[in-house]
């Protein structure tokens, strides 16, 4: 958590940090990953059979280096809108035999060549070397799909016994199960473009049947309810009436705006969205009279990023040109994660690569996207524990895209956007977002160690972009003897680490 106290614009802006107060525990699944049927974002992009920067499975193996960098704990799959009208069954088996289908959400052909079974090998050939596997997170088919299908997903894939659909999989080379724990019950299933929308009373419904059912099944999976943004009727509908039968509860959420400052704090609408679905889901449990040995629902917000559907059009493949002002956004995006860690059980950056990703891939190697920076170095040093921080500076008062974002910022957007960690290592981790297109900061830092190791994500401009053949947007590592104050660079973000 951080607290804001505005002050003149003229006064000298302060950032305290007190490591011994120890707030909430940052859940290692926040730096989690989505990969969709979309775009290149499989084809040509994770898997890429032929080339020669793909292994013998045909997985991009510099795609592959550059994730592991990231630590990706989880892997959302295969959809978003894709799974409206997805058959898990078509993916699975020979490949040889395998249906082509027409695809409905991005107006496409689907080989089926890429499924489950090669989607967990991916998985495991990304956990190698790691302590803990990556983990799946299917999300089922509520569009086309049934009751039936999802089950016999579930026991594809975690079934144990002499049954059909586990001895199909080990027909298909997978004796053991997969033992897949994250399931969402449906994507979207609100909005007017998704296969087989639903009012939120019939989904409340159907995925209440749904949950119970395949909890009979397998009693260990953690079932995720599709909400909507968090601030939505239908938030507070579906919660209300599922609370009992899920473990988290999911929402979408994705910023962008053409001129800068309305661009840095649109993230900070998630930051109210998760307060609300957070307080949503206390009504649930109080109104449904929740044992409290239940543990709490946790939020899963697992699609969120920096997307223009305009600039980047979905059924165009997505493939959004990243500039230095949507990568300080995806850093206040990554702040709001951390200061409301308390409430997050998951978040999925959407998506792996090619598709609105900081990753692009072209058939002779990688491009990493501005928001690339950021990124790493959230999921490199911002885990463990949140604890407190204090902000005093002048605000942005002006437009903001969501509009009803300004009626919620009593005091405007700090122009230093932080938050702090301390990390398992002992080591203490401020994040500061200087959203300013034009000021510097000299700031005074309290709580701060002498001697900071600091990282530093800025360009020459706010729309500088590394894709026009040069990496306008880096990162630059420096260490500070740190004393009375220190300049945060206009438009940039700084991360200081120091011993505890």
């Amino acid at each position: 958590m951080t607290t804001f106290t505005c002050v003149a614009d003229t006064e000298v802006p302060l950032v305290e940090v007190d490591a011994t107060k120890k707030l909430s525990k940052i859940d290692d699944m926040i730096y989690g990953g989505f990969t969709e049927h979309m775009g290149r974002c499989v084809y040509g992009g994770m898997y890429d059979p032929g080339n020669p920067l793909s292994d013998e499975h045909g997985f991009r193996k510099d795609v592959m280096d550059a994730l592991r960098e990231l630590d990706i704990p989880v892997v959302r799959y295969p959809g978003g809108n894709f799974v409206a009208t997805y058959n898990w069954e078509d993916g699975v088996g020979p490949k040889e035999l395998r249906p082509k289908r027409p695809e409905l959400a991005w107006l496409g052909t689907e080989s089926n060549e890429f499924g489950t079974d090669e989607f967990m090998k991916w998985l495991d050939v990304l956990s190698e070397g790691k302590a803990k596997r990556v983990e799946p997170y299917f999300a089922l088919n509520f569009g086309t799909g049934t009751l039936r299908e999802a089950l016999a997903w579930v026991e594809y894939c975690n079934g144990t016994k002499d049954t059909y659909y586990a001895n199909l999989r080990r027909k298909n080379g997978h004796p053991e199960p997969y033992n897949v724990k994250y399931w969402a019950l449906g994507n979207e299933m609100w909005g007017p473009w998704q296969v087989g929308q639903m009012t939120k009373e019939v989904y409340a419904e159907t995925a209440a049947q749904w949950g119970k059912a395949i909890r009979l099944l397998d009693p260990n999976v953690c079932l995720i309810l599709c909400g909507e943004t968090g601030h939505a009727s239908w938030d507070h509908h579906v919660l209300r009436e599922c609370i009992e039968f899920v473990d988290m509860h999911s929402i979408h959420i994705y910023t962008a705006a053409h001129a800068h400052m309305p661009n840095v704090t649109a993230p900070l609408s998630a930051e109210r969205a998760i307060q609300t679905a957070a307080a949503l889901i206390d009504m649930a449990r109080i109104e449904k009279n929740i044992d409290p040995a239940k543990p709490q629902t946790t939020i899963c917000f697992d699609e969120w990023n920096v997307w223009d559907p305009d600039r980047a059009p979905g059924d165009k493949g997505g493939e959004e040109a990243y500039t230095l002002s949507d990568a300080l956004a995806v850093a206040v995006w990554l702040n709001v994660f951390i200061r409301q860690s308390r409430h997050l059980g998951m978040a999925n950056i959407a998506q792996t690569v090619n598709v609105i990703s900081p990753l692009m891939t072209t058939k002779e190697g990688i491009i990493k996207q501005t928001t690339w920076w950021p990124l790493l170095l959230y999921s490199k040093y911002m885990r463990g524990t949140a604890v407190a921080c204090h902000v005093k500076c002048g605000s942005y008062k002006g437009e903001t895209q969501p509009k009803w974002l300004q009626n919620v910022l009593q005091d405007g957007a700090p122009w230093l956007d932080v938050s702090a960690t301390l990390s398992h290592d002992g080591m203490v981790n401020l994040a500061v977002v200087n959203i300013s297109e034009t000021e510097e900061f000299s700031t005074e830092l309290r709580g701060v160690g002498s001697e900071c190791k600091v990282y530093t994500v800025t360009g020459p401009e706010v729309m500088s972009c590394n894709m026009d053949g040069k990496e306008a947007v880096n990162l630059e590592e420096s260490e500070w003897k740190v004393n009375d104050k220190v300049a945060f660079p206009k438009a940039s973000l700084t991360m200081l680490r120091w011993k505890a």
